[in-house]
C-alpha cells in the first residue's frame, strides 16, 4: 500500500504478541471514519520463541509494504500475554518465589497470604510471610510503629531461603503519606538483600487488604520474568531506528510506558482479551449501537466477553479474579476455552474432537495443509472451504475425509454456542462479533446470535485495540471533609487526576473525568473515600518529549536463551479454575444433588454450605452489613484444619440453656483493610472473666445480614468454646444498630445486651455491666467506637433457650443457604436474568417476595449523619439493548432507594413527583447484580451497574406488633410521614435440620412449634 507521509506525525503502531501469532497494524487515528479505517499497513505471523524477533519482523514487512519511515510514527504499542500466561501455566521456569511481609501486628492473623489461593498455585509462589509490626487506622494514625530489628530478622530467613522477590503489605497503606511505612521497609529490606525485587502494595493496587496483596505477590512473582521480556520488546525498536515512546497495553484499554509495565506487569495481564474488544469497536464503528458478543479466536484460545454500547468491555465486579486468585482492579469479564486455528483434531471411536490442545506457534510447520502431520482446526477449515486456498490442499483432502469435515464444523460450532450462552445473562439473542486470526475457522450462523458479522481486518483486531489505547489515571484515597468540602476535595482530586494522565502522555485538552465516587466513612468522622479515574487520548505533539525506552546497559539479543520457552500445551483454564492434576483440596460438590450432613438433628457445615450461606448472607445484608467474604475465609479456614462448625434448630435447645451473641462492629471500609484478628474471641473471654452468670452452651448471630452472619458459627467453633450455633439471628437482615433487634422488640427485659464487651485487638477493652436501655448501650459503643479504630469485637451475655425460641428469627442461615444455592445454580444454568426469580422461590414463593425493579444505577448521593451512611440510590428501566431482559414492560422510569447503612425503601418516581413505596422497612430490600446474582453493598453502589430490586417480606417476629414496626420500620428512619404495608405474606424459611434429618420423624418433631 501506497501513503504519502508529508506533515504526517501521529501515525501509531499496535503490536500484540499472542501465544500463537504477534500482530501488527500501522494507523492513522485521523482517518478513522474513512472506509480503510485510517489502516495503513498490517502484518501477522507466527510469535517466535524470541519474542523481539517477532515484533522486529512484524514492523520490519509493514515498513516494507508502505513508505512509512520510522520518522513518521509518533508511538509504539505492544499487547501481551507472556505474563498472564505465565501465571495461568503454572510455569515456574517464569515464576518466582514470594516472600511477604505484612504491617497489621495482630491483625489479619486468620486471613495468611494466599489463604484464598488454588493450593498449587500457593504452594508454587508463596516461600515465606511474616506479620510484623505497623499498619495504620483508617483515620491516619498509627496501629503501631514498624520494627526495624524485626523485619532484619525476617531479611535473614528469607536470605536463607533464598528469596529475592519481597512483597510489603501494610494495613491502609494507600492512604499512608505521613509515615511512609511501607517504603521505610522497603529500605530496610534492600539493605538487607541487595539486588531484591521489593514490591509495596500500595503502588499496585487499591484500598481491600487482602485483595491488594494478591495482585502485588502476583506481581513480584512475574516481575523478573516481565523486566527481562519488556527489554526485549525495545530491543527492534532501538534496531529499526523508531526515536519514539514504547508503551504497554494495560487491562482497562490504557497504556502504561515501558518502564512502568516492567515495575507493574499485573496491569497488563488482561489486555490482550481487552484489545481485542476494543479493537472490534473500532471496526464496527457506529454501524452497531447495542451490547454484542465479540468471541476472538486465536491459535490456542477463544476468548468471549460483552462488548457494551459505549465501546468497552463489561467488567467483572469490584473484584477480579485470574486462575482463582482474587484481586481489586477492573478487569474485563471473559471466559475462555481451547479452541483455535491451531487446536488439534482427533478421531477417537469415530468421534471428533477439537482441542484444548494446540500446535501454536508453529501452525506453519506441523499443520497438513504446511507439510507437517499433526491434523488441526486450520487444516479441516481449508478442506471444508473450497475458497479457501491456502497450503498444500490436495494433500489434506487425501488425508482429511469429507464426513471429517462435517463432524468437525459440529463439534465447533457446539463449543462455539456453548461458550456464547454460558457469557449471555438471557436466552434472548444478540449480535456476535468474530474477530482474531482463527476467526475463519468459525461458522456464518450460531444459535444464540441474531446474526454473526466478521468485520475487514478482524484478524489484527488485538493489534487495532493496542494501537488505538488510551491514557489513564486513578486517584483512590480517603482524606478528611473536617476543614474541606466533599465537592472542594473532588474539584482538588480532579486536577490532580488530569495531571496524572497528562504526565502519562494524555492531551491536557481532552482529558475526561470518566468516574468519580464519594464514599462516606460509617462511625468515623469527617472521613470519606474518594475515587476519581480520567482518561484522554495520547497528545501526539508531545511524543517526542515523553521518555524514550529506556534500556540497560546489557539488552537481551535475538537468540538469548533465557527468553526462549515452548509453550506447554495445556488447557485454558476458567477463571478461579485449577489444573486438573493438582486439582483444589476439597473436591466440588454437584449443586444439584448435593444434600448437606445433618445427624441426631445437628447439621454439620461443609465447604460447600459455607459458599452457599456467604452468598445468601450478603443478600439479606439489604445493602449493609459489610461483606462477608473475609469471615468466609476465617470459617474456611476453621473447616480445612479440621475444625467442626455445628448448627443446631433453635426448637431442639432445652429452655435452660445458655446462648451467647457475640461479633464485629464498625466500618465495612476498615473491614476490608483492617482484617479480623482475636478481638471477637478476646471481648467474649473478657465477657465471662467478668460476668459470673455461667457460659454459653450455644451461639447466636446478632444479625445474618453480611459478615456478622458467619461470626455466630465462628465463635462457636473456636477451640475456646468449642459450641453450636443456632439456626436464626436477631435481626433476619441487617440492621444499622444492636438496638433494632427482635430481643429489643419483646421488651421482656429491660436491657438485653448487658452485660456487654468491647475490644478494639490493640489492648482496650470496654465493658459495660448494665445500662437503663439497649439504646443506651448502642449509644455508648458508637461513641467508643470511633475512638477504637472503628473495628472492634462485641460481646454480649447470655440468655436463655426458652427466650431465645420466643426471640428468635428463625432458620436464617438455612435460608441465607438456600438463596446461596439457589445463586450458584443459576449460574451453572446459565440463566442469571432468572436468578431473582429462583431466589423467591427458595425463599418461599411468589407471595413473601417478588421483583420489585431491574434497570441500571444512574445516580447515587452519600452523606455522613451521626456515624451512619445516610444517602439515595436511583435506578432507571435500563434498555433491551442493554439489559437483555424480556420484561422490560414492567421495569419502566426510574426508583430510588433511600439508604442508612441498609436500603430502607424502595420509591417508585412518577412523572408528577409524586412517590409510590414499592416496599419499606422493615420489609427486606436488597439490590443484586444483574450479571453475577450476588449481592451489592451500598459501599458498592456505583453508576452503570446492572441490577436487580429485590423485595422480601420481614419475619411475623417484627411485623406482628406496633413495637416491631416503631423499632425496625420507617418511623425509625426518620420517615415519620410513610405508613407500614406489607411487601406480601410472611413464611417460615424451610429449616434444613427438618429437611435433611435422617427418618420422617424428624420432620415431625419440628411440627409442634409450627
Amino acid at each position: 500500500m501506497e501513503f504519502s507521509t508529508k506533515s504526517c506525525k501521529n501515525l501509531r503502531i499496535g503490536v500484540d504478541v499472542g501465544g500463537t501469532n504477534t500482530d501488527g497494524v500501522i494507523l492513522d487515528p485521523a482517518r478513522a471514519s474513512e472506509p480503510d479505517k485510517g489502516i495503513i499497513a498490517w502484518h501477522k505471523e507466527p510469535t517466535t520463541a524470541d519474542p523481539n524477533v517477532g515484533i522486529n519482523n512484524v514492523i520490519t514487512s509493514m515498513f516494507k509494504t508502505s513508505n512509512v519511515k520510522p520518522e513518521d510514527i509518533a508511538s509504539v504499542t505492544i499487547g501481551t500475554t507472556h505474563f498472564v500466561n505465565a501465571v495461568v501455566e503454572r510455569d515456574t521456569t517464569r515464576l518466582s518465589r514470594v516472600a511477604v511481609l505484612r504491617l497489621c501486628g495482630s491483625f489479619s492473623k486468620h486471613a495468611p497470604p494466599c489463604v484464598d489461593w488454588p493450593p498449587d498455585m500457593k504452594s508454587l509462589i508463596l516461600g515465606h510471610y511474616a506479620l510484623v509490626k505497623g499498619g495504620l487506622e483508617v483515620d491516619g494514625s498509627l496501629i503501631s510503629e514498624i520494627d526495624d530489628k524485626d523485619i532484619r530478622a525476617q531479611c535473614t530467613v528469607i536470605k536463607e531461603k533464598g528469596i529475592k522477590s519481597i512483597v510489603i503489605n501494610g494495613v491502609f497503606s494507600p492512604i499512608d503519606v505521613l509515615y511512609k511505612q511501607e517504603e521505610r521497609a522497603a529500605g530496610i529490606v534492600a539493605t538487607e538483600i541487595p539486588n531484591a525485587d521489593v514490591v509495596l502494595s500500595k503502588e499496585v493496587a487499591n484500598l481491600g487488604f487482602l485483595e491488594r496483596e494478591n495482585a502485588a505477590i502476583l506481581n513480584a512473582s512475574i516481575l523478573a520474568f516481565a523486566r527481562k521480556t519488556i527489554k526485549s520488546f525495545q530491543v527492534p525498536i532501538k534496531r529499526l531506528g523508531l526515536k519514539c515512546p514504547v508503551f504497554i497495553t494495560q487491562n482497562d484499554g490504557t497504556i502504561l510506558s515501558g518502564d512502568m509495565a516492567a515495575r507493574l506487569p499485573i496491569r497488563t495481564f488482561s489486555s490482550g482479551p481487552t484489545n481485542s474488544m476494543r479493537g472490534a469497536a473500532f471496526l464496527v464503528g457506529n454501524e452497531i449501537k447495542e451490547t454484542v458478543m465479540v468471541v476472538d479466536i486465536g491459535g490456542t484460545t477463544t476468548d468471549v466477553g460483552l462488548l457494551l454500547a459505549n465501546g468497552f468491555p463489561r467488567q467483572q465486579a469490584a473484584y477480579s479474579e485470574l486462575s482463582g486468585v482474587r484481586m481489586n482492579f477492573s478487569c474485563p469479564d471473559i471466559k475462555s476455552i481451547g479452541l483455535g486455528g491451531g487446536s488439534i483434531v482427533r478421531k477417537n471411536a469415530n468421534q471428533i474432537t477439537v482441542g484444548p490442545d494446540s500446535v501454536g506457534y508453529k501452525l506453519l510447520e506441523k499443520a497438513i495443509i504446511f507439510g507437517g502431520d499433526i491434523p488441526t482446526a486450520t487444516d479441516h477449515t481449508v478442506v471444508g472451504n473450497p475458497d479457501i486456498a491456502i497450503g498444500d490442499v490436495c494433500l489434506t483432502r487425501d488425508t482429511i475425509t469429507r464426513k471429517d469435515v462435517t463432524e468437525y464444523k459440529a463439534v465447533v460450532k457446539k463449543m462455539l454456542e456453548a461458550i456464547i450462552d454460558k457469557m449471555k445473562t438471557s436466552p434472548e439473542d444478540l449480535v456476535v462479533l468474530l474477530v482474531g486470526g482463527g476467526a475463519v475457522i468459525a461458522p456464518d450462523e450460531l444459535e444464540g446470535a441474531s446474526r454473526v458479522i466478521k468485520p475487514k481486518w478482524s484478524s489484527i483486531a488485538n493489534a487495532i485495540g493496542a494501537a488505538m489505547s488510551r491514557v489513564g489515571a486513578i486517584i483512590d484515597t480517603i482524606k478528611s471533609t473536617e476543614t474541606k468540602s466533599t465537592k472542594e476535595l473532588l474539584a482538588e482530586l480532579c486536577e490532580d487526576v488530569i495531571e496524572r494522565a497528562v504526565q502519562a502522555g494524555a492531551s491536557k485538552d481532552i482529558v475526561e473525568i470518566v468516574e468519580m465516587e464519594t464514599l462516606p466513612l460509617q462511625y468515623i468522622a469527617n472521613k470519606s473515600r474518594l475515587i476519581v479515574r480520567a482518561v484522554g487520548n495520547i497528545d501526539f505533539s508531545r511524543a517526542r518529549d515523553f521518555p524514550i525506552s529506556h534500556f540497560l546497559d546489557t539488552v537481551d539479543e535475538p537468540g538469548n536463551k533465557t527468553l526462549e520457552y515452548e509453550k506447554p500445551a495445556t488447557k485454558p483454564l476458567d477463571i478461579g479454575e485449577a489444573p486438573a492434576s493438582q486439582g483444589l483440596e476439597v473436591e466440588k460438590a454437584d449443586i444439584f444433588t448435593y444434600k448437606p450432613t445433618v445427624k441426631e438433628r445437628v447439621w454439620y457445615v461443609s465447604e460447600t454450605d459455607l459458599e452457599w450461606i456467604t452468598i445468601g448472607c450478603y443478600i439479606l445484608g439489604t445493602g449493609g452489613g459489610g461483606s462477608p467474604y473475609s469471615s468466609m475465609l476465617r470459617m474456611r479456614g476453621i473447616l480445612r484444619a479440621g475444625g467442626i462448625i455445628r448448627v443446631v434448630n433453635p426448637y431442639d435447645l432445652k429452655d435452660d440453656d445458655l446462648v451467647g451473641c457475640g461479633g464485629g462492629a464498625g466500618s465495612p471500609t476498615v473491614g476490608i483493610e483492617k482484617l479480623q484478628g482475636d478481638e471477637m474471641m478476646e471481648a467474649q473471654e473478657e465477657l465471662y472473666e467478668l460476668f459470673k452468670g455461667g457460659r454459653a452452651t450455644a451461639m447466636i448471630a446478632l444479625e445474618i445480614g453480611g459478615g456478622n452472619g458467619l461470626q455466630g458459627m465462628i465463635l462457636g467453633a473456636s477451640t475456646n468454646m468449642n459450641i453450636p450455633t443456632v439456626d436464626g439471628d436477631w435481626m433476619g437482615r441487617a440492621y444499622p444498630t444492636k438496638w433494632q433487634t427482635t430481643p429489643v422488640v419483646f421488651g421482656e427485659r429491660s436491657t438485653v445486651f448487658c452485660p456487654a464487651v468491647m475490644c478494639d485487638g490493640n489492648g482496650n477493652v470496654v465493658y459495660m455491666p448494665k445500662a437503663t436501655s439497649d439504646l443506651m448501650v448502642e449509644k455508648v459503643f458508637r461513641a467508643g467506637l470511633s475512638q477504637m479504630g472503628s473495628h472492634v469485637g462485641c460481646a454480649e451475655g447470655p440468655i436463655t433457650g426458652a427466650e431465645t425460641k420466643r426471640w428468635v428469627v428463625e432458620h436464617t442461615i438455612s435460608l441465607s443457604w438456600r438463596i446461596g444455592r439457589a445463586v450458584k445454580q443459576a449460574r451453572k444454568l446459565n440463566r442469571i436474568d432468572n436468578v431473582a426469580e429462583s431466589i423467591i422461590d427458595e425463599i418461599g414463593g411468589k407471595e413473601t417476595a417478588k421483583v420489585l425493579f431491574k434497570g441500571k444505577i444512574v445516580g447515587v448521593e452519600r452523606t455522613l449523619r451521626m456515624g451512619h451512611i445516610y444517602g439515595e440510590v436511583v435506578i432507571e428501566g435500563t434498555d433491551v439493548s442493554d439489559f437483555n431482559s424480556n420484561k422490560q414492560a414492567e421495569f419502566s422510569g426510574k426508583i430510588k432507594i433511600p439508604f442508612k447503612n441498609e436500603n430502607i425503601a424502595a420509591l417508585y418516581m412518577k412523572d408528577d413527583g409524586n412517590e409510590d413505596v414499592l416496599a419499606i422497612v422493615p420489609d427486606l430490600i436488597s439490590i443484586i447484580d444483574a450479571q453475577n446474582g450476588e449481592a451489592i453493598g451500598t459501599p458498592e453502589y456505583r453508576y452503570g451497574l446492572l441490577v436487580i430490586v429485590l423485595g422480601i417480606t420481614a419475619s411475623e417476629k417484627w411485623t406482628s406488633t406496633a413495637r416491631g414496626i416503631e423499632i425496625g420500620g420507617p418511623k425509625a428512619f426518620g420517615l415519620n410521614d410513610t405508613e407500614y404495608k406489607p411487601l406480601g405474606k410472611f413464611v417460615k424459611p424451610r429449616s434444613v435440620i427438618d429437611e435433611y434429618s435422617e427418618g420422617a420423624s424428624a420432620i415431625l418433631l419440628n411440627t409442634s412449634h409450627i
